[in-house]
């Protein structure tokens, strides 16, 4: 490992979340030498910026091209507000920087375009961040390929994630104005559960889909042809606020005639002991799987345990660095990266045709 390339690396913005950032600053072969952003960002984008880099005694940059110019950088870590992951990510591709990109890759399917062409137009690489290298996930790749359970014939996920977004559903009186999206995300920044940072609101589909449908890319790589979506707002307030869903129920209509379903939901912290409900079924023509996402798992209980503290903890998980492992092989044996932009953007084309589903009560076509 000491003979191994270090990638020299810059994080632009860390204002959705710093797991990526975080994840690069344990790996032997990255090395994060400044956060850069754009002048005009707003205030609270460059607090949690400068924060993260006095975190690590790094430089805080207010000018992506001055950051890049100065620093020569080889790759970029991409984690602002939502709807500017294609915009950051495209400038920094431009300068033939490789690219990690935090998810959802877009708000909208125009910008996953342009940053497919321009990923493709400057011969660099990039990784949408994902969760794909779960052991859990690692072994049923494994007992798929090996044709245990025969032929695919169909895939069902559950993804349940038990966290709250704000007030529940219901809780707002008459004559309280609606609850702004950017701010309600701001404040949830304190407990984790900003995963919809940005001024546009977005429903679960649009926010956590590409984690479900991600593994549904990776067991059943048949393309998703059509979709028929029935989605809710269920539990929170702010959803129901901004019209967007906390809860849905999607099928597939696969290639070669699988089929897929998904259920997806934003369902509380009240809800479940864990992190939520995440488990995969898979049927062949010889066998069937059953997986559950969180294991290896084990459970930890002791007297005045905090209340809000994990009481299930997960084990064996080396998601973060195989990630960036095959990011790196990518880069050196010019291969693809376990989800690219491509992946990313036909992804980002599903959720938007279940969430056109979800409104209009019909089947959608995927448009890729």
């Amino acid at each position: 490992m000491s003979n191994r390339k270090i990638y020299k690396a810059i994080a632009f913005s860390v204002v959705k979340h710093d797991y990526i950032a975080l994840a690069a600053e344990a790996h032997p072969s990255f090395d994060i030498v400044a956060v850069c952003d754009e002048a005009q960002a707003p205030d609270w984008v460059h607090e949690r910026n400068q924060e993260y880099a006095d975190r690590f005694d790094i430089p805080y940059i207010r000018d992506l091209s001055q950051a890049i110019q100065e620093l020569q950088p080889e790759v970029a870590i991409v984690s602002p507000q939502a709807e500017r992951h294609c915009e950051l990510s495209i400038q920094a591709a431009e300068k033939g920087l490789h690219v990690i990109v935090d998810k959802p890759l877009s708000t909208t399917l125009a910008e996953c375009d342009r940053l497919v062409e321009t990923i493709q137009k400057h011969r660099v690489k990039c990784l949408v961040w994902n969760r794909n290298f779960l052991p859990a996930l690692v072994q049923a790749t494994q007992t798929i390929e090996s044709g245990a359970i025969g032929k695919l014939e169909s895939i069902h996920c559950d993804f349940y994630f038990s966290k709250d977004a704000g007030p529940p559903k219901g809780s707002r009186k008459d004559g309280d104005p609606p609850i702004n999206w950017l701010e309600r995300q701001i404040e949830a920044h304190a407990d984790g559960s900003d995963g919809g940072v940005g001024e546009k609101a977005m429903g679960e589909l649009e926010i956590e889909g590409i984690y479900p449908l991600g593994y549904i890319r990776l067991l059943a790589p048949n393309k998703i042809q059509k979709v028929f979506a029935r989605t809710a707002t269920h539990f929170h307030q702010a959803n129901v606020d901004n019209d967007v869903d906390d809860l849905a129920t999607v099928t597939l209509e696969m290639e070669d005639g699988v089929v897929g379903s998904l259920c997806i939901g934003r369902i509380g912290a009240a809800s479940h002991p864990d992190i939520g409900e995440i488990k995969l079924h898979i049927l062949g023509s010889e066998g069937a799987l059953v997986i559950s996402e969180a294991r290896p798992e084990v459970s930890l209980y002791y007297k005045e345990q905090p209340p809000l503290e994990f009481k299930n903890i997960r084990i064996a998980d080396e998601n973060n660095f195989l990630l960036l492992e095959s990011f790196i092989e990518a880069i050196e044996k010019n291969s693809d990266t376990i989800l690219d932009a491509q992946g990313g953007r036909d992804i980002c084309s599903v959720v938007e045709a279940c969430v056109r589903s979800g409104k209009s009560g019909k089947v959608e076509v995927v448009e890729y």
